[in-house]
C-alpha cells in the first residue's frame, strides 16, 4: 500500500490552501499512491496566532471541500483533509476523509487540545475509523498524537495498520522528544505511524513514516516541500502490541 504525505508551505491565503491541495492530490496521483495525508487544519491554514488567518468562513470550507472532492474522484485517491469546521459557535481542527469516489467518509475532530489552543478550537469527543481498500487506518492530530498515545493505541487496537498524524510544528530553538516519538507510537502499538508536517525548514519535527518494529522508513528531515512517498506492507501491521495493553488501575 503506497501512501503519500503532503509536506507543504504555509498558504499564503485559504484561496492558495486549495490550489495547493489540488496540485499535491494530482502529484499523489502521478505517483501511484492510494492515500494521501495534509497537515494539521491546511485548510485554511492552522490558526497560529503569527501567522494572518481570516476568521472561520463555512461556506469557504464547504466549497474547498466540493472542489478537493472531485480532485480525489479525478485521480481515485483517498484523501486525507487537515482542515476545520464550524458547529453552532464551536471551531473544530479536523480531519476531512475523502474517498476515491468523491463521497465524504467523515470527520475526525481534534479530542485532546493544546493549552495554548484553549479558546480557539474545541475539544472534540469520540474516535472512529476509516477504510482505503484492504487498508484501515485511524487519524490523530498534532498534540493529542504526541502526548496521548491512547490515541493511537485506540485505532491499533481495533485493527488499524496505520495512523496518520497531522501537524503542525513551526521551527523552534527548543530540544524536542517529538521525532523520536514518532518510532515510539509504530513500535508500542505494531503499527505503522505517518506524520506530516508543514514544509517548515529548521521545524523540531519533519514528516516521516515508521514502521511496526519502530525503524524510520521514509522521513524529510529537510523540511523541504514535496511529497513523502512510503510503500507498506501492511501484513506487517499486527497490532499485537496495542491489543495486549492492559490500562492501569
Amino acid at each position: 500500500m503506497r501512501i503519500a504525505l503532503a509536506t507543504l508551505p504555509f498558504p499564503a491565503t485559504p484561496a492558495e490552501s486549495v490550489t495547493l491541495s489540488e496540485q499535491a492530490i494530482a502529484q499523489a496521483a502521478q505517483a501511484e499512491a492510494r492515500v494521501l495525508c495534509f497537515p494539521e487544519c491546511y485548510l485554511p491554514g492552522y490558526r497560529d496566532p503569527s501567522r494572518p488567518v481570516p476568521p472561520p468562513d463555512p461556506q469557504f470550507l464547504e466549497s474547498a471541500w466540493t472542489t478537493l472532492a472531485t480532485a480525489a474522484r479525478r485521480a481515485n485517491l483517498t484523501v486525507i483533509l487537515g482542515t476545520e469546521r464550524l458547529e453552532a459557535d464551536a471551531l473544530y481542527a479536523t480531519a476531512l476523509v475523502l474517498n476515491p469516489d468523491g463521497t465524504r467518509a467523515g470527520f475526525q475532530d481534534k479530542v485532546q487540545i493544546d493549552p495554548s489552543e484553549e479558546g480557539l478550537y474545541t475539544p472534540a469527543a469520540g474516535r472512529r475509523l476509516f477504510h482505503a481498500g484492504p487498508l484501515t487506518f485511524g487519524v490523530t492530530i498534532c498534540h493529542e498524537g504526541w502526548r496521548y498515545p491512547e490515541t493511537v493505541r485506540w485505532a491499533a487496537r481495533r485493527g488499524a495498520q496505520v495512523v496518520f498524524h497531522q501537524q503542525y510544528h513551526a521551527p523552534s530553538p527548543a530540544a524536542s522528544f517529538h521525532q523520536s516519538a514518532v518510532a515510539c507510537r509504530a513500535a508500542e502499538n505494531t503499527c505503522y505511524f505517518a506524520t506530516v508536517n508543514y514544509a517548515f525548514p529548521g521545524a523540531p519535527t519533519h514528516s516521516a513514516v515508521a514502521a511496526p518494529d519502530g525503524t524510520v522508513i521514509a522521513s524529510n528531515p529537510s523540511g523541504e516541500p514535496g511529497l513523502l512517498i512510503a510503500d507498506l506492507n501492511i501484513a506487517q501491521a499486527t497490532g499485537l502490541l496495542a491489543r495486549r495493553y492492559r490500562p492501569v488501575e
